[in-house]
């Protein structure tokens, strides 16, 4: 899943000068956005007020959503660089390709991780026939300077890790977390992690002091440090915590995100990651001329055209973060 705004907008994120280096509990609401004829998401990430969480630059959730009678999630082939995809379900399936060749179909609690490296470009589906519902995640991790022109892959891990505690399940998607590390490959410090709450559970997981950190709610009521966080929306935590104290009142499903905060300025349009508006023009024009991002073989339907770029340049604009 991407970003299939048409109205895209240049936008300069990272750097310390924006990162809390103490707790907080800052409420981030979402930003509807229409993907395809069936699929809404809530935006959380890049937000008014918060652009980026440690290396964690984009974040949607969607669903759950009914796609028993609908062509659920279909996002043609689309072009990405500087970053990767983690695509992250609780219901449903997405097929994924890409112009590496891979092909593979992404189940609940599985982790499809795309590295775009240089350049890569991929397509999303719900398989025919698929299942009825469909919900999950779609998270883009920035690359820094050192790794951003790395040769695209795609990774798929079906186990992965698991933390437990009574009530507490912790499933590792990236990173390290209390000593379980997951197998997907990144580029800087961060951690990615499924939180699985039971009912009347109230317990508390291990944080380190030199992450920022942010909670997105996916499902059920849960408090994190005593705020009550709902589906769709995020917490932001800032640094320098040890421990998050976490307390479910129903069922509930937590993604916890965090990172050492990034340190270098990007800037981001539609599917792209750079570091200055060249970058991105450069970008655009090459898969624009069908260059560069390669071709995704198999999708039943022509790939995406890139929106306009703004035409105030980058440095008229502001920095707005």
């Amino acid at each position: 899943m991407s970003n299939l705004d048409r109205q895209a907008a240049l936008t300069v994120c990272g750097g310390r000068g924006f990162v809390v280096a103490e707790p907080v509990r800052e409420l981030l609401s979402p930003r509807h956005v229409q993907l395809g004829e069936s699929t809404e998401v809530r935006r959380l990430l890049p937000n008014l007020g918060r652009r980026m969480v440690g290396a964690w630059a984009f974040v949607d959730h969607y669903g759950p959503d009914d796609i028993a009678e609908e062509p659920g999630m279909q996002v043609p082939p689309h072009p990405h660089m500087g970053l990767q995809t983690v695509s992250w379900l609780h219901e449903g399936e997405v097929l994924h390709r890409d112009s590496t060749g891979s092909l593979e179909t992404i189940r609940p609690r599985e982790l499809g991780l795309m590295t775009s490296g240089r350049a890569i470009s991929h397509s999303e589906e719900s398989p025919r026939p698929h299942a009825r519902f469909l919900h999950g995640a779609q998270l883009w991790v920035a690359l820094p300077e050192a790794h951003r022109h790395v040769e695209p892959h795609f990774q798929h891990h079906a186990d992965l890790p698991q933390v437990t505690a009574p009530g507490l399940t912790a499933t590792v998607i990236l990173g390290e977390l209390d000593g379980a590390a997951s197998p997907g490959t990144t580029y800087s410090p961060l951690i990615g992690a499924d939180l699985a709450l039971a009912a009347g559970t109230e317990t508390s997981i291990p944080l380190e002091p030199d992450f920022e950190y942010a909670v997105l709610a996916m499902s059920g009521e849960a408090h994190v440090d005593g705020v009550p966080v709902l589906p769709g929306s995020m917490l932001y935590l800032g640094c320098g915590r040890t421990e998050l104290p976490l307390r479910a009142t129903s069922d509930a499903g937590l993604m916890l995100l965090g990172g050492e905060p990034f340190e270098e300025e990007i800037v981001m349009f539609w599917n792209w990651i750079g570091r200055s508006q060249q970058d991105i023009e450069e970008a655009r024009e090459a898969w624009m001329n069908g260059t560069r991002f390669g071709e995704v073989k198999g999708y039943d339907g022509a790939p995406l055209p890139a929106p306009e770029l703004p035409a105030t340049p980058l440095k008229a604009r502001g920095r707005v973060r």
